[in-house]
């Protein structure tokens, strides 16, 4: 990896990976916290507990825009970076790249 743009595509490529996957994991703690919170108002839980679990659930509802603000501006980055690198193309680190664009597109789709 000679190249110093190949290491910068790298780096922008782990950071939209990880950002993607910290936008999937927050929604899914949101829909466990929420399943929780359904499951002590069945069981009668104290009003307390009700109350701090309502505030586990808002913690995590507000991870979520912050999440995807910095995906679509990284997401924004790395794609900007691809096309003005073409000549990277034939790069396995190209590949990865795009594959990971993909995916990141797909995830903003799901629930943007």
């Amino acid at each position: 990896m000679a190249d110093p743009r190949l290491r910068q595509l790298t780096i922008k490529t782990g950071v939209v990976k990880r950002l993607t996957k910290e936008k999937t994991v927050c929604e899914k703690e949101v829909l466990t916290e929420q399943n929780r919170l359904e499951r002590f108002k069945s069981e009668g839980a104290d009003e307390h507990v009700l109350k701090k679990q309502e505030e586990v659930i808002s913690e995590c509802l507000m991870m979520l825009p912050d999440t995807l603000r910095r995906l679509k501006k990284e997401l924004e980055a790395l794609e900007n970076f691809l096309q003005d690198e073409t000549e990277l193309k034939e790069t396995k680190e190209y590949e990865t790249a795009t594959q990971v664009v993909n995916d990141a597109k797909e995830v903003l789709v799901q629930k943007d």
